[in-house]
């Protein structure tokens, strides 16, 4: 099974979608699961996961409503508060929902020292009596501050978003990579081959200059804990749908059909629950 580990759906409201500025005009429009489909035969996927955008608990539960109408999308990875005193309640609540495979927080907005919060590492420590995964957003930058983090939950499952956002279009490889390698260090995490091209030169990004990244992630992580995602519709911004698939096919080509197979789904289905869809996708 062919899997996105990371795309997004909206119905776009200029308020809800602040961060979306002028530079990003194209992103200013619905995304919603048709033209998703659509992508994903041309390139040959056969099952996703959707990823909040906002964060609100609205967000999570239309993301949940979509999937479980839908067998194209296995796996949702949703925001609540995880700060919050009525968290574990809310969580309760949560995990009633089977597509429910993850929750996220936009770390990377967030001042330094957030991920050594005690309000937010309790929560995360409720989710120990779940099998829901935490997907970590931040920025090359952050790196330091989130491995700490993951020190402080050792039993947790924990999921690297786009490469930790490296500064690709200034062609910095350190100290993201030495930071990465250390962050790799930790078993319980796995990392997003996705998002890159947004953080290279949007009109200007070539695939050489992608390389040394991936080559980086694949040295640090292994295959057996690596994962693709698009970041479609962000990705849009600098790259088609398919052709991100393709640009990802020529860099596995070199590995074993089995190591494909886990980056291309398998550490996917693996990290984060998913069922196989039907045959018939609505």
């Amino acid at each position: 099974m062919r899997v996105d580990a990371h795309h997004h759906l909206w119905r776009y409201d200029a308020a809800e979608f602040d961060w979306i500025d002028d530079s990003m005009q194209v992103l200013r429009q619905d995304f919603l699961l048709p033209a998703l489909k659509r992508n994903m035969v041309l390139a040959d996927i056969d099952a996703t996961v959707a990823v909040q955008a906002r964060q609100t608990p609205e967000e999570t539960l239309w993301l949940l409503d979509t999937a479980e109408r839908s067998s194209t999308i296995r796996g949702v990875v949703g925001w609540a508060p995880i700060a919050s005193p009525k968290f574990p309640a809310h969580l309760r609540e949560l995990c009633q929902r089977p597509r429910l495979k993850g929750l996220r927080h936009v770390v990377q907005a967030e001042p330094p020292g957030f991920l050594d919060g005690d309000a937010f590492n309790d929560g995360i420590a409720c989710l120990a009596s779940t099998h829901l995964v935490y997907d970590i957003l931040i920025q090359s930058h952050q790196l330091a501050e989130a491995t700490r983090f993951v020190d402080r939950h050792p039993n947790q499952s924990f999921v690297l978003d786009h490469i930790a956002k490296p500064r690709i279009a200034a062609l910095e490889l350190e100290p993201w990579a030495t930071d990465l390698r250390e962050i790799a260090r930790r078993g319980n995490v796995t990392c997003k081959l996705s998002g890159m091209v947004t953080e290279a030169g949007w009109d200007s990004w070539t695939v050489p200059q992608l390389v040394p990244y991936f080559d980086t992630v694949l040295e640090a992580f292994g295959p057996a804990r690596i994962m693709a995602g698009s970041d479609w519709p962000v990705l849009t911004l600098a790259c088609d749908y398919s052709l991100w698939w393709k640009i990802l096919a020529g860099w596995l080509a070199p590995l074993s059909a089995t190591e494909r197979a886990e980056i291309e789904g398998g550490v996917a289905t693996k990290i984060y629950r998913l069922e196989a869809p039907d045959k018939d996708p609505r």
